[in-house]
This record gives C-alpha cells, structure tokens and sequence, in this order.
C-alpha cells in the first residue's frame, strides 16, 4: 500500500518531489544527559541562519523538552495525531529564526510505548505536510528502544551524541553495535560534547573508533566537537538556543561550524530500502536524476 503510493505520487508530482528532496539528520546518543537535545535545537537553529528551511522533530515520545528549550507553547502534539484528532501539519508550531518545530507530550507513557505500525504510520505522515523543509532533525530519546531504531533508521544520516565519561561511551558504542548488526546501518557521524577542547573530542572520538573498527562493520566520522561552555547553560535558562543568544560564546561557534559541515555533506540522492521520512521526494529526485529530468 505505501510503495504504490509511492509511485502513484512520483508519478503525478515528478517535478516537485525532485526540486525539493529533504536532508532527515537524526541526533541520538546512547544515553540521556549527554546534551543531545540541546546539540538538536542549535543545530536546527544554526542551520536556519544559513537559510534552510528547518522541521525539528521531537522524537523523545513521552518525555519531550523541546519546546522547553526554545521557551515555546505547545496546545498540541503528536499524541493528538496519533488519536487521529489532528493532522501532522495542524500540530507544527513555529520557533525562532523560522523553524518548524513538530512537538512530542510529556509525561505521557502511552507514547513511549508505540508499536511498529503507529511508529511507521507517524514517520508516513511527514509525507503530507505541505511545508517547505531542507531539513528535518529528529531529536531521539535516549537509548535503543524500538522507537529509538525505527526513527533513526528513517532518517539518512546519524550523529551519534558522546560525552568522554565511561557509561556515556559504553552506551553510545552499545547503540551504534544495535544498529550496526541488527539492523545494517554502517554509517555514522560521531559530535563529542562537553569536551575542554577539540584536542579532547578527537581523542574521544578515536577510542570509540578505534573499539568499532575492530569489532563492528561500520565507517564513523567525527562531526566535530563542542565545549563545555558555561554560556551554554545561560542559553538553557533563559530557553532559547546559544547559537542564537551567544554567537560569539565557544558552545555557539562550534556547533555553527559543524551546521556549516552539515551543508556540505552530499545530499542522498536514492532511497535507503527501509521506511524513511519524505522518502517520496527521494524516489522523484532519483527517478528524476535517472530519466535526465
């Protein structure tokens, strides 16, 4: 059912499914308290500023803080969506610099608990909004819950959150060896946060390397490095982002530049073969691309 419309809407919208593929970034980490919503939010911002059009996606279903971040009220969620109450599009709230942001509830443990298909009818939905997006990030929860797996294997790339503390590390290389030999992704940006400096996120970032090339079939990359910053935890309280409060703070310069990393990397340009977000605009730019269109 879904591949058919699949083709019925290449077929029918060949030229604006290939003008307007969208990039899909999950940010997850194996661990909670590793400031992987934080690095969510001022990416999307950060991005913003170099002029895409952004659609943040809280995927920490039941325990969202997104709209806590960024100090914007939310009437809606995607609990609302999932009773069928309100479509997708209706729930979108609108954040600074433009952004989109699509908010998850809080508290509520019926969201935490989806199965399969409410997890794939949700990742289906982002097909029909009708809003401009260059690129979603999806903001996981922590761990490697079915939720968890099924949100970043829609996605196209994979920036893996890591702080240079034991569990951190130990629970970040756990979720990378989940996804890696259960479900076949070999992919993966590593962004060590938190870190005294970049000397330290390299060295961070080449222990969790050097355990995966021995023991897993995958290819990591190291996105980049942001500091502890006390600026950043300024830009906490008073809920906006610190790319947006702090431009000039240590925090806000190095998740700009690695946003700025983000815009060069090539943009996919076919589907992965698992269920994806906006994998529609991907199968009409890559038809598109293949009939010379």
């Amino acid at each position: 059912m879904f591949f058919s419309r699949t083709e019925k809407l290449t077929q029918e919208y060949p030229a604006t499914l290939a003008r307007r593929p969208v990039r899909t970034i999950a940010v997850t980490g194996g661990k909670g308290g590793v400031g992987k919503t934080n690095v969510s939010v001022n990416l999307a911002v950060a991005l913003a500023r170099s002029g895409k059009n952004i659609l943040l996606l809280d995927a920490d279903l039941g325990l969202a803080n997104v709209d806590v971040l960024l100090g914007i009220s939310t009437g809606l969620n995607l609990s609302h969506v999932l009773s069928g109450e309100h479509s997708l599009e209706e729930i979108v709230v609108p954040g600074p610099l433009g952004i989109q942001v699509v908010p998850a509830s809080s508290g509520v443990a019926r969201m935490a608990e989806l199965n399969v298909l409410e997890q794939a009818g949700l990742i289906r939905a982002f097909s029909e909004l009708t809003l401009p997006v260059d690129v979603l990030i999806v903001d996981t929860a922590a761990g490697i819950s079915g939720s968890v797996v099924s949100f970043v294997k829609a996605c196209q790339e994979v920036v893996v959150v890591v702080c240079d503390e034991p569990p951190s590390i130990t629970d970040a290389y756990a979720l990378i060896k989940v996804l890696n030999r259960d479900h076949g992704l070999r992919q993966f940006q590593v962004l060590t946060n938190m870190v005294r400096d970049d000397a330290q996120g390299e060295h961070l970032f080449h222990k969790i390397n050097s355990v995966a090339m021995q023991f897993l079939d995958v290819s990591l990359a190291h996105v980049g490095s942001v500091p502890f910053d006390d600026h950043l935890r300024r830009a906490v309280q008073s809920q906006c982002a610190v790319v947006e409060a702090f431009p000039g703070s240590k925090s806000a310069m190095a998740l700009s530049r690695i946003a700025e990393h983000i815009n060069d990397w090539p943009m996919p340009d076919s589907a992965s073969g698992y269920l994806q977000f906006f994998v529609e605009k991907l199968i009409g730019f890559d038809a598109a691309r293949k009939s010379g269109h």
